[in-house]
């Protein structure tokens, strides 16, 4: 190719493939046009030169190593190409899509019964030639049924009579136009003589002239128009009747019903239009009234009110009660109350009847029938129940706290009931003489007997900050009104009213604590109430945590504390206060039921555990007393483990001590009895009158014990002691069964078996006897499944570690091809499978992303032409908006020049 520019290479190519046509000076001569097949030579050229005048279209990959003759496919390639063929291929399918994407087509098939399984073929042409015939009746022009009447010339149809007199010829096969037919000489011009017609009696019909048919078919129409006509004349009557009638029973609706003393006057014949019309009823429309009576007494639906808030529902609650307070003190005054007004402004008014009413509001009106005068005594037993709804509701709330309350001791119950009459009265006290300082201070003498309880229980309190402030509030209140006291506190004190009600409320939760340690302490516990405060000291411990736990561990504290004082004057002083009392193991029960207990470290549960801890190790058992306190202290830590299953060693340890002091058995010394349980109160001169007396258990039966009967050490005789025995059988069972998936389960409970073997069955009693027995076995079956699941210690399993070796690894060959090849077949397969993925899914990202860069080009192009014809449309607006305005400024100027014009004028 020649060199030079681009326009030089292109003009020596055309000459060179001879596609350039030289002008000859010399006579012209004609051409052949040119062929088909001169086209494509000439176009496969042009092809030619142009590719060859741009050499950056074609991309060659050079070859390392050139052998001579090979043909290697992919070494060129021209990408502009191969990209203008992508994009061609991609409008003729990727874009075509796009552009009916949204498009919906098709033929909707509607034959009837087409698409119906259930039918047969037989049914379906049946149905389809019914369709048919329907709607080519719909086309017919002269259908005479239809409502519309028939006029020819302006007169109606119907009010022709006959077509014989208006002249026209109907018959024109008969005779020839313009001449009389044969009938109306026969008939008009004395044709026949009644000879023809005695010959017609003979002959048979003939046939009906047109005019005859036309004469029947108009005489049939008007027959059937009038026919609807009566019959629509009808209906009209029938419902002008009933609305007239309609009147009478809206009358028997809404009439006022007549008095009592009226009765006899009315069944004599009263002039009452209402009564007569009741009288007369017939015994048909018995049931029409009784639905009529049930319509009126529907009522229609109302609107629900929205859900109100926290603090508009506590507002409310504090208005109701502020409300229903002062009425109590009008009332307790002798003053006249507002009730009744009211009541009466509460009742609801009738509604005044609106000009759009449809008549259906039957029961804002007053109705005669049933039910009626009953209204001022519904508002009566509305305004009574509203007055008791909150000692009723407080009634509900405390009997679901109490439920909510057993339902947490299902899996203790049985140790709950042990001390289920522990009401009676005990004669401990907290506050001994010593050193020892009780839980509660307070400054008034407590109740001795029950005071009368006051008329009227009021609606607002005082929120008290001190006990004594508590206690001067319920002071002449009943223990059952005291949770009522306690909710509406609450509720006059919501947090929502006032900022500095969060701080009474907490100082209410400190007093409620309280309240429960005064109102268990000895010589009269009340634990009833103590059932009914302990929703309202959760809910006020869930609202404010961290002031409950201060009082909490506070009162834990003081316990403490008199643990220690009781200690420093001697574990085994009978006048040392160290077990504690009613007060306290209540306080640990209610803590129990308050917090959770299974949780590892927690700010009240972990000092309660270790005070528990404390009493069941440090203190000494010198009494019957004590023995309970300490039993009563196992079932607690059982309730506090239930979930996280800790193991208490001080439980197994005072369970063991305590079937050892309380049943007959063989051994003499400490030394003698297996396992390593510390026994220091084992054979004292405290501990030995403890034991049962063989000749008066044997007659005895095993029961409950009562815990405030144990606890004031009054009258305690063997059947305590066999009571206590049987439930220290029952509580290390219990701890058997959740301590069964320890891992020194065996070693700790086969000591306690041998001492269970040790026991003198014969001298107590045989149910005592039976329940030791049963217990044997039981601790026989767990220890033989604990053995068998045992396993020897072995050494640590791990995988093994190969010896390391240091041979180079030499490579036989260098080629690609085998180096690269498995001679594992399956093996080297799938590793051509994973390449060949791993290239096609290249491959197909590789498209995708062609796909969406060819489609978001559309787009583009797309979104381009609507603005270029949006611009287009703007500028002709605007253009003709400045043409319109040229021309209303030019007729202005004109205008102006007018005016001057006529000025110099």
């Amino acid at each position: 190719m020649a060199k030079g520019s681009q326009l030089k290479q292109l003009k020596a190519a055309l000459n060179q493939a001879g596609l350039t046509h030289q002008p000859q000076a010399g006579k012209k001569r004609k051409r052949a046009a040119p062929t088909e097949r001169d086209k494509e030579k000439k176009a496969a050229k042009l092809k030619e030169i142009q590719q060859k005048l741009n050499p950056f279209d074609v991309k060659v990959t050079k070859l390392k190593h050139d052998v001579g003759g090979r043909k290697i496919v992919g070494t060129t390639g021209r990408p502009a190409q191969s990209k203008q063929a992508g994009i061609e291929q991609r409008k003729k399918t990727l874009l075509k899509e796009y552009e009916e994407k949204d498009r919906a087509g098709g033929i909707l098939d509607r034959r009837f019964g087409e698409n119906d399984p259930t039918m047969t073929p037989e049914e379906r042409m049946l149905e389809r030639f019914t369709r048919e015939r329907q709607r080519a009746s719909k086309g017919v022009a002269f259908n005479l049924e239809d409502e519309d009447e028939l006029t020819h010339y302006g007169q109606s149809l119907s009010k022709l009579d006959d077509f014989d007199n208006v002249g026209l010829g109907l018959d024109d096969d008969d005779e020839d136009e313009g001449q009389v037919d044969s009938r109306t000489v026969e008939r008009d011009h004395f044709g026949g003589f009644g000879d023809e017609e005695e010959e017609d009696e003979d002959e048979p019909a003939r046939k009906k002239t047109k005019a005859e048919v036309m004469a029947e078919v108009i005489a049939k129409s008007k027959e059937h128009k009038f026919l609807r006509q009566t019959q629509q004349e009808e209906d009209e009557n029938l419902r002008h009747e009933l609305d007239q009638e309609l009147d009478s029973i809206r009358s028997l609706l809404f009439a006022v019903p007549p008095p009592a003393e009226h009765a006899a006057e009315g069944s004599a014949g009263t002039s009452d239009p209402a009564s007569a019309a009741a009288a007369a009823v017939p015994d048909d429309d018995k049931e029409y009234d009784q639905y009529v009576r049930e319509l009126a007494l529907d009522r229609r639906a109302k609107p629900k009110d929205r859900t109100k808030t926290e603090e508009e529902l506590a507002l409310e609650e504090k208005e109701a009660l502020e409300k229903a307070e002062r009425r109590r003190l009008k009332r307790m005054r002798g003053e006249d109350t507002d009730s009744e007004d009211e009541q009466q402004g509460k009742r609801k008014q009738p509604r005044q009847r609106g000009g759009d009413d449809l008549e259906d509001d039957f029961h804002e009106e007053d109705w005669s029938g049933l039910g009626a005068g009953l209204g001022d005594d519904a508002a009566a037993t509305e305004s009574e129940d509203g007055i008791d709804e909150e000692s009723q509701g407080e009634g509900e709330s405390d009997e679901e706290g109490s439920e909510s309350e057993e339902e947490n001791d299902e899996e203790d119950d049985s140790i709950a009931d042990e001390f289920e009459s522990a009401e009676e009265d005990s004669g401990e006290e907290d506050g001994e003489v010593g050193e020892s300082e009780a839980l509660v201070q307070s400054s008034r003498r407590r109740r001795t007997k029950a005071q009368p309880p006051a008329k009227e229980l009021p609606y607002t309190f005082p929120c008290p900050a001190t006990h004594d402030e508590f206690l001067e509030i319920v002071e002449d209140i009943d223990d059952k009104d005291i949770p009522t006291v306690v909710k509406r506190i609450r509720a006059l004190h919501h947090p929502s009213l006032a900022e500095e009600n969060k701080f009474k409320l907490q100082r209410l939760n400190t007093v409620l604590i309280e309240h429960i340690l005064y109102i268990t302490a000895p010589p009269q516990p009340r634990y009833s109430l103590l059932s009914f405060l302990l929703p309202h000291l959760g809910a006020l411990t869930k609202t404010y945590p961290i002031q409950s736990a201060e009082a909490f561990v506070e009162k834990l504290t003081l316990m403490h504390k008199n643990l220690k004082r009781g200690l420093s004057r001697g574990a085994t002083n009978p006048d040392a206060k160290t077990w504690p009392g009613l007060s306290e193991l209540s306080l640990l029960r209610v803590i129990g039921q308050l917090w959770p207990t299974s949780d590892m470290n927690h700010a009240v549960i972990s000092p309660a555990r270790l005070l528990m801890g404390a009493y069941l190790g440090l203190c000494r058992v010198r009494s019957l007393q004590d023995m309970a306190s300490g039993l009563f202290l196992c079932s607690l830590f059982m309730h506090y483990e239930r979930l996280s299953k800790r193991f208490v060693p001080e439980a197994i340890n005072f369970l063991v001590n305590s079937v050892l002091h309380l049943a007959p058995h063989s051994y003499q010394d400490a030394h003698s009895i297996p396992g390593n349980f510390p026994l220091q109160d084992f054979r004292t001169l405290l501990t030995c009158p403890l034991s049962l007396v063989v000749k008066k258990a044997k007659k005895l039966s095993l029961g409950k014990p009562d815990l405030g009967r144990c606890l004031s050490g009054d009258n305690l005789d063997e059947q305590t002691k066999v009571d206590l025995l049987g439930l220290a059988l029952e509580l290390l069972g219990r701890f058997a069964d959740m301590y069964k998936g320890l891992e020194g389960f065996i070693e700790l409970y086969n000591p306690i078996q041998d001492i269970l073997g040790a026991v003198k069955v014969n001298d107590v009693p045989s149910e005592l006897a039976t329940r030791i027995q049963s217990l044997q076995e039981t601790l026989g079956r767990l220890l033989k499944f604990a053995l068998q699941a045992r396993r020897p210690l072995r050494l640590q399993a791990h995988k093994p570690i190969p010896i390391p070796t240091y041979i180079p690894k030499f490579e036989h060959t260098t080629s690609n091809y085998l180096r690269n090849r498995d001679p594992d077949h399956e093996r080297n397969e799938a590793a051509k499978l994973r390449a060949q993925y791993k290239q096609e899914r290249k491959g197909a990202i590789r498209e995708l992303r062609k796909d969406a860069r060819f489609l978001a080009a559309e787009q583009q192009k797309k979104q381009k032409e609507k603005d270029r014809e949006y611009n287009e449309r703007m500028k002709r607006v605007f253009g003709s908006l400045e043409s319109e305005r040229a021309e209303e400024k030019a007729m202005e100027r004109e205008k102006m020049k007018e005016k001057r014009r006529a000025g110099r004028k």
